[in-house]
């Protein structure tokens, strides 16, 4: 299915964010392109996603997404997605400590005219940050 292989492109070009500026992958999303990173938080546009997703890939290097499964259903695609790296940068105001995290995953895309129109990634964050802080003084 084209859709599958789209969001298997998108994950296998990056990681996701590093090179997310690159035209193979902004070409993959539709005009109308909307990213959910939580429920209630849309960033519109190829640019919203660009920005939203630097922070996170910026702040681990050799950072890593396995995608270890998918599911398709009309023009739905969800990824369910392991994400391992360490801690190189800033990560919501918690310094680099080369801290490793692993965490899971999941992201539901949303296709139209063959393009990306909507992708919604849900995540722990309080998990990752407690990856991060992890043995650090409180």
């Amino acid at each position: 299915m084209l859709s599958v292989a789209a969001v298997s492109a998108a994950f296998e070009t990056g990681p996701v964010g590093r090179d997310c500026a690159s035209a193979a992958l902004t070409g993959m999303f539709h005009p109308d392109f909307v990213f959910y990173p939580q429920i209630d938080s849309p960033r519109p546009d190829a640019a919203g996603f660009i920005d939203a997703e630097k922070k996170h890939v910026d702040a681990f290097s050799e950072i890593r997404l396995t995608v270890l499964d998918t599911v398709a259903e009309a023009d739905k695609v969800g990824a369910y997605v392991v994400v391992e790296g360490d801690q190189r940068g800033d990560y919501y105001g918690i310094p680099p400590r080369g801290a490793h995290v692993r965490f899971s995953m999941f992201n539901l895309f949303t296709f139209k005219e063959g393009k990306i129109i909507e992708k919604r990634a849900h995540y722990n964050l309080a998990d990752i940050m407690n990856q991060l802080t992890a043995g650090s003084a409180a």
